[in-house]
């Protein structure tokens, strides 16, 4: 802080032979310690904090809420298994919202940007931790993203109105010997068979009825995913709190 920075500032031009106590202090220590004094009488009017806001990210987290809103590459996994960590150890009993509007591992246009195992990680911390994660669904939920979406608590699983949600098989770019592709297909394959374990256990259907909807693209309305057994309800904005707890303490 300011006042730490100051008293470095005058340690090292003692330090120096600068300046010694007794002294004229100089006008850029002045400049720092009034800066400091001010910056300290500021800080607080009336019990609320002045100073530049908060970033929004910074706000969502503050309520609990986890938001993916890009395809599944490393970048975007480390931070929300990062989130849903913390979350977990500033409260075991407090739900997590997780709202979901993103491709899965590919582009909105189908070519693959991440890895399965990213969307896999994501699943298994959001079953680890001890809070309650509810999912819910805008935009859309490609993939591994209507993946992560049935991963929700049961009974928590929502999407809105427009929301689109798609189920797929992977995708992968192998190149290489010949040897090295069959070694990609089968990862692909195998990964494709876990995807579908996880869908088949959130829905609760046969892991035979899901491999094969996901053996080519499915697209699910809300009321149909409701159906699928993806989601357990269709919530407008009626259903939605109408001001974060967070917004109370600005």
């Amino acid at each position: 802080n300011l006042v730490q920075k100051q008293q470095n500032l005058v340690d090292s031009t003692q330090d120096s032979g600068l300046w010694r106590p007794g002294q004229k202090v100089p006008s850029n220590m002045q400049m720092v310690a009034g800066g400091a004094e001010r910056a300290m009488q500021d800080e607080y009017y009336d019990g609320v904090r002045i100073g530049p806001p908060p970033d929004l990210p910074s706000l969502l987290l503050h309520n609990r809420i986890i938001y993916i809103g890009m395809p599944l590459v490393p970048a975007v996994t480390e931070l929300i298994i990062a989130e849903l960590l913390y979350l977990n150890y500033e409260s075991t009993s407090d739900p997590i919202t997780m709202y979901i509007n993103s491709s899965g591992t590919t582009t909105a246009n189908g070519q693959p940007v991440g890895f399965e195992t990213e969307a896999f990680a994501i699943a298994d911390v959001m079953k680890y931790v001890r809070p309650p994660v509810h999912t819910v669904a805008l935009g859309q939920a490609f993939g591994a993203a209507a993946m992560l979406l049935a991963q929700g608590k049961r009974g928590q699983r929502y999407a809105l109105p427009n929301a689109t949600i798609l189920l797929n098989q992977p995708k992968s770019q192998a190149r290489g010997q010949a040897s090295d592709i069959a070694i990609k297909a089968k990862e692909v394959q195998q990964n494709r068979r876990k995807i579908c374990e996880l869908i088949a256990t959130g829905c609760g259907k046969p892991l035979k009825t899901v491999m094969e909807d996901c053996s080519r693209v499915k697209y699910l309305q809300p009321d149909e995913a409701v159906e699928y057994g993806l989601i357990d309800k269709v919530i407008t904005n009626e259903a939605l709190a109408v001001k974060p707890s967070f917004m109370s303490a600005l």
